[in-house]
């Protein structure tokens, strides 16, 4: 055999090679389970395939928990994962359902609204596989996400997508984003139907309150807020004005856009009676001028490119070497969704939700997300649910 066809031969194994390593670590990534522990305050499980059909037997299902009072009152959704690639809002999500009780209303929380983005990264932009976080018992992992569905899921994409009902021209990637396919229909695409299911849960529960949870960059100015909509704008501004003189951190409101179809805030305040708000929390990893994508950054959000911007004034938010670590993010959150739903329960006593035992801000800076994770070789094992 010739030397060159040896050659030939070693770079055909090393590229076999590559491509195995490769299946298998998307594989593993693609089908790793996270363990959502059920805490007190659960009191029943569903799956969303309840409220569309379309979704059941597919990888767009996803579990939906219901924490319900003693006192009946008022509903609020609580919403995460929309977008898997910002984190903050499971994590959040997951400190609610391990340890919220509900003393009047019902808390409906879905951890991974978006399950199929939870399930594929951006290896192009050199995400990490996994994250995480520290706990007392040790680490609890997680998979990284991507903005959208993966087309495993969902494909093709149309050159062109067409919003429903409004008909408004969006990206193609648009309807595999889940804040673009809001309100959904029954008979769309997988993920119009998850955004349906959603939209069934707020109109036949008659939900109050509708949170969906996010983060964004700091160099977008649609970050560190609340997004509402005309009447939701009264307790979104209260919130974020007792937060800032109590609590010491910085949050204002943002005005839902009426000429932007397909988003969550805009289509459930137009096609429901809930009064919806979408959180930001800034999230520098998502920024393009940093350096790498690593683990790290996105749980300190620490770059010294960021850094530099902050010092031009380029930045919509603060930011200085002590960069956005992951539990302000989280704490913020934390805070914010229980002062809406306190300020809406002052104005509706009637329909209260009265949340205990989930931390806020100061709370979550100090102990650290995962203080507020149970050891699930602790936990009752029919308390565990695999998404």
């Amino acid at each position: 055999m010739s030397r060159t066809w040896t050659i030939k031969i070693i770079l055909i194994i090393i590229f076999i090679a590559i491509m195995i390593q490769s299946g298998v670590q998307f594989y593993m990534h693609r089908h790793y389970q996270l363990e959502h522990l059920a805490g007190p305050g659960v009191t029943r499980v569903e799956k969303l395939s309840k409220y569309c059909k379309g979704l059941e037997g597919t990888m767009a299902d996803t579990h939906v928990f219901w924490l319900e009072g003693k006192e009946e009152g008022g509903k609020m959704l609580m919403i995460a994962n929309t977008h898997s690639n910002e984190p903050a809002a499971l994590l959040t999500a997951l400190i609610f359902l391990e340890n919220a009780v509900i003393e009047k209303g019902t808390l409906i929380i879905i951890p991974q609204f978006n399950n199929s983005g939870s399930r594929g990264t951006r290896p192009g932009d050199g995400y990490p596989l996994y994250f995480e976080i520290p706990t007392e018992w040790g680490s609890k992992k997680f998979r990284m996400g991507n903005r959208d569905a993966t087309p495993l899921e969902q494909w093709p994409d149309p050159d062109v997508y067409i919003h429903y009902p409004d008909k408004q021209l969006l990206s193609y990637l648009d309807i595999r984003n889940t804040n673009r396919t809001w309100p959904g229909r029954p008979n769309g695409a997988l993920m119009e139907k998850v955004t349906f299911a959603a939209m069934e849960i707020l109109r036949n529960e008659k939900v109050d309150l509708a949170l969906d949870v996010h983060g964004a960059e700091t160099m977008f100015p649609v970050t560190n807020c609340i997004v509402a909509p005309e009447r939701s704008v009264r307790i979104a501004t209260m919130a974020t004005l007792v937060v800032k003189a109590r609590e010491g951190f910085d949050n204002h409101v943002e005005p839902s856009p009426q000429g932007f179809r397909g988003l969550s805030h805009r289509e459930i305040a137009d096609f429901s009676d809930s009064l919806p708000f979408l959180l930001e929390a800034p999230i520098p990893f998502l920024d393009q001028p940093t350096g790498p994508k690593t683990e790290k950054l996105l749980l300190d959000g620490k770059d010294p490119f960021l850094l530099s911007l902050s010092k031009q004034q380029k930045l919509f938010v603060p930011y200085d070497e002590t960069g956005w670590p992951m539990e302000k993010r989280v704490g913020q959150h934390c805070s914010v969704i229980q002062e809406i739903a306190n300020q809406f329960s002052r104005k509706n006593a009637e329909r209260a939700i009265l949340i205990k035992n989930v931390p806020r801000y100061a709370d979550v800076v100090t102990n650290g997300v995962g203080f507020y994770f149970h050891d699930p070789a602790k936990w009752t094992k029919d308390k565990i649910y695999l998404n």
